[in-house]
């Protein structure tokens, strides 16, 4: 995408440092004040208000709350001489915790119009890829740098220049976008069509952010539960080193000395822990054999191996261990305070709770169902025959949230191939209107850009990719698809869609001879047989038939 192109300069052109390359599974957001009548110290402190606002958002909404890996956060920071709050949250496996950063950001934008924002990831803009469908043509991944910001709750983009200038292929630069929001905010592109598309998965907040959780019962030592109950969200550094372990990393556990463990494994209590439904599964899913010292302790209480607890309980006791023992963890906040918080027991600052204090605690075993996928279900769900209630929702498979967005892709494509309807006139419409920069709209809530809301794009046949899936799933060699993919490209490109086909059976002699060429080369790539029986000829009605090859 826009921030993972090559942005090198050599030396000759005027060296400016290496480029920036996002992580992998982060995302980045950054908060802007745009408004020329503030001096700076204005917008600091118009910032440090949004700033507390959002810390109080969070404390509202996430109480209880486990992040995957790292929480959102904005912090003041001034480069390039402008001011804003910026962010960045690294959110690994766990999908939801990127979009549930957007909705904070674009509830944040609701409540304080006059902020800006622009919110990415390593894919780049990751709103244009969930709205590709309905975005038009130019606004291509090159292009797109800069030009998508989030203002007042609605999704805003800044229209490519008239084709005559040069920007038009070029990234936008952060000050050009910064100066389109204070000279020209009327001529932002803004539909609901790509808007809905681009926020569809915000549509179940704020009511996702406990579904995203997970409550389970688990078996572990005793000063693990003091741990846990100090802080839920130590769990989650801890099942990613689990996840995440290689032999070095459980070196720790193959000592057969329970003393050099941080958890010794004796008393043992039963306790609700809360994770990531992420985290849960990847716990769930994996097979672990028990080190020397679990087997040993297993073997002391046989009645114990098999229990859901006890499993669990010693991946989520294996993973702490794991964390702590690794010298790379030493500096993480978490390993710090679970480390504080250990010599504290060991000192005699703190005690361990007693049964008495442990019944007072949650105890939550949440349903497990959305673990389970029912392969039919599934099936049925594709096919568009699944099991429909009363009201016609479905009985589904997995969690909701994996029917919606299945139904919702299904959907999507049907749509593709149903459409029928499309005319020359309406693939060039929104060239037609992207140029329209007279066309303003007044002080309603369409204002920006809101001409474009009906338009259609044009569906173009790739030539190329269509030969590289063909190869793909047939396994035929690169030479093998090019001369059907010519014939079948010259039957669906734009100009020969909307010509109409008078000698039907010149259509179906080109159709055969597709055929035939397909058929050759999968003749030769060894999926057909190389010596057919003639067409012409038949086996004979009066005697048997060979057998076959």
């Amino acid at each position: 995408m826009a921030n993972q192109r090559d942005d090198f300069k050599w030396f000759g052109e005027g060296f400016d440092g290496f480029p920036k390359i996002l992580p992998d599974d982060c995302v980045q957001y950054a908060l802007y004040i745009v408004d020329t009548k503030l001096s700076d110290f204005d917008v600091r402190q118009q910032l440090r208000i949004i700033q507390t606002a959002a810390n109080a958002l969070c404390k509202k909404l996430l109480e209880g709350y486990i992040w995957q890996r790292d929480a959102f956060g904005l912090e003041l920071v001034q480069e390039h001489g402008h001011s804003f709050l910026q962010g960045r949250t690294n959110f690994g496996d766990s999908v939801d915790d990127e979009w549930l950063v957007l909705y904070l950001l674009r509830e944040l934008s609701r409540k304080y119009p006059q902020s800006w924002i622009r919110v990415f990831d390593s894919d780049g803009e990751f709103l244009l890829i969930e709205a590709a469908d309905a975005l038009p043509r130019w606004l291509n991944p090159e292009f797109a740098e800069n030009r998508v910001w989030i203002n007042d709750g609605k999704l805003l983009i800044i229209p490519k220049p008239p084709r005559n200038e040069r920007a038009c292929q070029e990234a936008l630069k952060l000050d050009d976008a910064l100066t389109f929001i204070q000279d020209r905010k009327r001529d932002f592109l803004h539909t609901s069509s790509i808007e809905s598309e681009a926020f569809y998965r915000l549509q179940k907040y704020p009511g996702q952010i406990q579904e995203s959780l997970h409550h389970a019962m688990i078996t572990i030592p005793r000063k693990l539960a003091h741990i846990l109950h100090q802080d839920a969200a130590y769990i989650s550094p801890a099942v990613e080193a689990f996840y995440l372990r290689d032999p070095i990393a459980l070196k720790p556990l193959q000592s057969h000395q329970p003393s050099t463990l941080f958890f010794a494994l004796e008393d043992f209590v039963t306790v609700s822990a809360r994770f990531t439904k992420v985290g849960y599964a990847q716990l769930k899913g994996q097979d672990f054999h028990p080190p020397p010292a679990w087997a040993a302790c297993f073997a002391r209480r046989p009645e114990t191996r098999n229990h859901p607890s006890s499993e669990i309980g010693m991946k989520v006791t294996c993973g702490f261990e794991m964390l702590l023992s690794d010298p790379e963890n030493t500096d993480k906040k978490p390993v710090r305070e679970i480390k504080l918080l250990l010599d504290d027991l060991d000192t005699g600052e703190e005690r361990l709770p007693l049964d008495e204090d442990i019944s007072q605690w949650d105890c939550i075993q949440d349903d497990e169902s959305w673990l389970d996928i029912d392969f039919n279900e599934f099936d049925k769900e594709l096919s568009g025959k699944g099991d429909r209630g009363p009201f016609g929702q479905g009985a589904g498979f997995g969690d909701k949230t994996a029917q919606d967005n299945l139904r919702r892709m299904v959907a999507r494509f049907e749509n593709f191939l149903n459409d029928d309807d499309g005319t020359a006139e309406d693939a060039d419409f929104l060239d037609d209107t992207d140029d329209d920069e007279s066309s303003n709209t007044s002080d309603g809530a369409e204002s920006h850009g809101s001409r474009d809301d009906d338009a259609e794009k044009e569906i173009d046949f790739d030539e190329d990719r269509f030969a590289s899936m063909m190869r793909d799933m047939m396994r035929l060699s690169p030479a093998a698809v090019p001369n059907a993919a010519a014939k079948l490209a010259s039957k669906t490109s734009p100009g020969s869609v909307f010509q109409e086909e008078n000698d039907s059976s010149g259509e179906e002699k080109e159709i055969q001879e597709v055929m035939d060429d397909i058929e050759d080369e999968l003749r030769q790539a060894g999926a057909l047989p190389l010596d057919p029986l003639p067409k012409e000829e038949a086996p004979d009605q009066g005697g048997s038939s060979p057998p076959p090859a």
